[in-house]
C-alpha cells in the first residue's frame, strides 16, 4: 500500500466524513434560509422585499473565502460568538457551516424564486379569492409546485456546496482539502496520486447526488 494511503498516517475516511457532515448541515441551513429569502423577495411588504433583495445581491457577490474568514475573525474572535460549547474544532466547524449556509442560501433563493415565477398567476389569484392569506397561498399552493420545478437547479447548487466545503480549511476545519494539503507537503513524490485520490473522492460524493436528484426531478416534474 502506498504510504499516503496508510490509515495510520492519514485518516482519509475521517476527513471525508467531516466534508459530508459539513455539506449536510450547510445544505439544510441553506435550504431553510433560502426558502425564507425567496418568500421575502416575493412578499407584498416592501421592507421585506428590500431586505431579501439586498441580502441576496450583496452576499452572493462576496467571495466565499472572505465570508468564512469573516465568520472566524469577526463573529467569533471579535464578537465572541461561539455557537455553542465544545472544542475549537467544533466551533470552527459550526462557523464554517453557518458561512456556507448563508452564502449558498442566496443561490437557493434565486433558484426557488424562478420556480415561484413559473407557477401560473391564476392559481395564486384563485387561492386568494378563496380567502387565503399570503402565507397560506405561498406555503400551500405556490411553494410545493415551485420546489418540484427547481429540483435540477437545486441539485446543481448542492453539488457546488459540497465542493465549496474545501474553503472551510482556511479556518482550520479538518475536512478533506486540509488533509490533502498536509499530504502534498509530506508526500511530494506522489503529488499526482494524492490529487487523483481526492478528486475521485469528491466525484464519489457529488455524482450520486446528481444522479439521484436528476431522477427525482423527472418523477416530480410539474406537467404544464
Amino acid at each position: 500500500m502506498p504510504g499516503f494511503l496508510d490509515p495510520e498516517r492519514y485518516d482519509l475516511l475521517a476527513a471525508f466524513g467531516v466534508t459530508v457532515r459539513l455539506a449536510l448541515w450547510s445544505a439544510a441551513g441553506a435550504l431553510v434560509w433560502g426558502t425564507v429569502l425567496a418568500a421575502l423577495r416575493v412578499s407584498p411588504v416592501p421592507l421585506m422585499r428590500t431586505f431579501g433583495t439586498v441580502y441576496v445581491n450583496v452576499v452572493r457577490n462576496i467571495p466565499l473565502a472572505v465570508i468564512i474568514v469573516g465568520m472566524s475573525l469577526g463573529l467569533h474572535q471579535t464578537m465572541g460568538v461561539a455557537l455553542g460549547g465544545g472544542t475549537a474544532k467544533d466551533t470552527g466547524f459550526r462557523l464554517a457551516a453557518l458561512g456556507l449556509a448563508g452564502y449558498t442560501a442566496t443561490f437557493v433563493c434565486e433558484s426557488l424564486r424562478s420556480g415561484i415565477n413559473s407557477v401560473p398567476v391564476g392559481q395564486a389569484e384563485a387561492a386568494r379569492a378563496l380567502g387565503l392569506g399570503f402565507r397560506q397561498v405561498l406555503t400551500l399552493v405556490v411553494l410545493p409546485q415551485a420546489f418540484r420545478t427547481v429540483v435540477t437547479p437545486l441539485a446543481t447548487v448542492l453539488m457546488s456546496l459540497t465542493k465549496n466545503t474545501t474553503v472551510a480549511s482556511t479556518i482550520g476545519v479538518a475536512e478533506a482539502s486540509l488533509l490533502m494539503k498536509e499530504m502534498i507537503e509530506n508526500e511530494s513524490d506522489a503529488i499526482f496520486a494524492v490529487f487523483a485520490v481526492f478528486a475521485l473522492g469528491f466525484v464519489c460524493l457529488t455524482l450520486p447526488t446528481a444522479l439521484v436528484l436528476g431522477r427525482v426531478s423527472r418523477r416530480v416534474a410539474v406537467r404544464r
